[in-house]
């Protein structure tokens, strides 16, 4: 078993190889001049497990080519099978034709991937669990609510809470943590006029003198989750937290949430945490590092992986 890094999250990756027990393999991922991207494997790889840990987030492009780029050098150095370890995989809000005339962006990076030459798949939270399907080889989609239930049995203990989901796409999701710990479930009920743009039409649930945590897969800009916990503290909530799988945070999203009355966001570190990230106030982070280095070592023995669902 050997386990590649590319450059979209180090950290996470040293962390892995850590939990493994095992280092990182020697290999350099790097750009010529004109910022082609150019792979070397320094270790031989002939017949070997290897795993390429690479999050497709911002740099969304460059880190997608380093993670084909990589699977194309491991294939050519004869490994056995190649894991492609995408903790967060990018393109995948675009899973379906969104008018005429537009692509599925999510089917064609599962395209690359395959062709590119991974065996198999490991990732976490797909936005829509159906991208599973684009896939022509197996894949191994991870769920963050096991670790999410623990930290909120650990921090919100002897708080009537309220787990509540931020649009109607997830309320499978809000409700498989709520059914883990044993609490209501409530719904934000919102429209979206534009892309990026959310608003609040109506709180589903009485949330009234209840400490509300909203759940989610994806915070991008921010603005859905801000709207809902100003909209459950007009409802009567007596505080209204947030946990995200993927911290994309793209333009003033961290201010914006710092702004908000958002006791604490916590998010996975399935993407890199960038210094506003680290400094802010409200937004912490959880390690998925033993998750992942768990799956991993299950993949490569060829045991049960599905039980880490539970």
């Amino acid at each position: 078993m050997k386990i590649v890094a590319c450059n979209s999250n180090r950290p996470l990756a040293e962390a892995v190889a850590a939990a493994c027990g095992i280092p990182l393999t020697n290999a350099s991922v790097r750009r010529f001049a004109d910022l082609e991207v150019f792979v070397e494997i320094h270790e031989n790889v002939r017949g070997e497990d290897v795993f390429v840990v690479q999050s497709t987030s911002y740099p969304a492009n460059d880190n997608l080519m380093e993670l084909l780029i990589t699977l194309d050098a491991l294939k050519r150095g004869s490994a056995r099978r190649i894991t492609a370890v995408i903790p967060y995989f990018g393109y995948a809000r675009q899973d379906r034709k969104s008018g005429p005339r537009t692509p599925i962006s999510a089917k064609l990076v599962a395209n690359l991937i395959t062709t590119a030459g991974a065996d198999r798949v490991l990732t976490m939270d797909l936005h829509a669990v159906q991208i599973q399907g684009f896939f022509d080889i197996p894949v191994d989609n991870l769920f963050a609510a096991p670790l999410f239930s623990r930290d909120i049995q650990e921090r919100y203990e002897g708080r009537e809470l309220m787990i509540v989901s931020p649009d109607v796409g997830g309320v499978v999701r809000a409700r498989a943590i709520a059914a883990r710990l044993g609490v209501d479930l409530a719904i934000i009920d919102k429209r979206r006029p534009r892309a990026g743009v959310s608003e609040v039409m109506n709180v589903i649930g009485e949330v009234e003198g209840r400490h509300c945590l909203l759940v989610d897969d994806i915070v991008d800009s921010g603005g859905t989750l801000c709207n809902a916990a100003e909209a459950l503290l007009k409802n009567g909530a007596k505080s209204a937290g947030v946990y995200v799988t993927h911290g994309v945070f793209s333009g003033g999203a961290v201010a914006r949430i710092g702004a908000a009355p958002i006791e604490m966001m916590t998010v996975t570190d399935s993407i890199q945490a960038t210094e506003a990230v680290r400094v802010s106030r409200n937004i912490r982070q959880l390690t998925i590092a033993p998750l992942l280095a768990e799956a991993m070592k299950r993949i490569s023995e060829e045991s049960s992986v599905s039980s880490l669902f539970n």
